[in-house]
């Protein structure tokens, strides 16, 4: 039993820091968007999420685990809890995994986890993460995309469709990682030096700041026109946007970076319940 939970642990820690990034958001963002949400599914979509999450987070930790050395001791390859060759045997082992898991939902759930496996293999194997900011943000807006799809299929009624609102909705999503995703690798500056990374804040800090704090501002303003957010909604959700925005800009060392990348997901967990939101009051 002690054995069992200790590999438990460790498929935890592979995902820990990305627990809030990526689960907690996509989770929420798939029960606002689903056309026919079911309570009863929401152990499934987080559960798909995760390990999806899982051999995503696999995947690029085996690629330079000696980066993690440096600030991310307590993961499992720096920490020693599972070797690298074992950790590349159940990275490709993931792979079936996720896709039998999907196949059991829908053939479009398993599309969508074949479209992440895909992508996973472009952003870390392929070299996406370490190459220029533009193809970066692209690969991690789609990726981001086909996890919030196959979500949303695994939480709806319906596992063989949506609809244009969470369609639309997912196209969003992705387009704000698209031209903001970018508020991570500020948090992440010296790791992104270490692995030859090119993110946007390492060729153009300037530029990097000014896209974030304005994309922030921009999106706001047209999503609360786009999901017709009334006076007490649209001051709710404006707030954090226009607050995380100011922080990008004006806060610049690395630890208030990592206080407004918190904020920057505050606010994306509000976009992802816009659909929620609109479905309540105009569906």
């Amino acid at each position: 039993m002690s054995d069992i939970l200790r590999h438990v642990k460790t498929l935890y820690l592979f995902t820990k820091s990305d627990i809030k990034t990526t689960v907690i958001p996509v989770t929420l963002f798939s029960l606002a968007a689903a056309p026919d949400l079911q309570v009863s599914f929401i152990p499934h979509t987080l559960f798909w999420v995760w390990l999806h999450l899982l051999q995503f987070d696999i995947s690029n930790q085996t690629l330079c685990p000696d980066e993690d050395k440096e600030n991310k001791k307590d993961r499992p390859l720096p920490s020693g809890r599972i070797s690298l060759a074992d950790a590349k045997i159940l990275r490709w082992m993931m792979v079936p995994i996720c896709w039998a898991l999907s196949y059991l939902y829908s053939a479009q759930t398993l599309y969508a986890s074949v479209a992440l496996s895909f992508l996973t293999m472009v952003y870390n194997e392929f070299g996406a993460h370490a190459g220029h900011w533009v193809a970066r943000n692209l690969s991690v807006a789609i990726c981001y995309g086909s996890f919030e799809l196959g979500a949303t299929l695994v939480a709806s009624a319906d596992r063989n469709t949506l609809d244009n609102i969470a369609i639309a909705s997912i196209c969003i999503s992705s387009g704000i990682l698209a031209t903001t995703y970018q508020a991570q690798d500020l948090k992440d500056i010296h790791g992104d030096r270490i692995a030859g990374r090119r993110t946007l804040p390492i060729v153009s800090p300037v530029i990097a700041r000014l896209s974030i704090s304005g994309g922030l501002i921009l999106w706001s303003v047209g999503l609360a026109l786009v999901w017709g957010l009334q006076l007490d909604a649209l001051l709710l959700f404006l707030a954090p946007g226009m607050l995380t925005a100011f922080r990008f800009w004006a806060l610049k060392t690395v630890r208030e970076d990592q206080i407004s990348f918190y904020w920057y997901n505050v606010w994306l967990s509000c976009v992802h319940a816009l659909p929620g939101y609109y479905r309540h009051f105009y569906t």
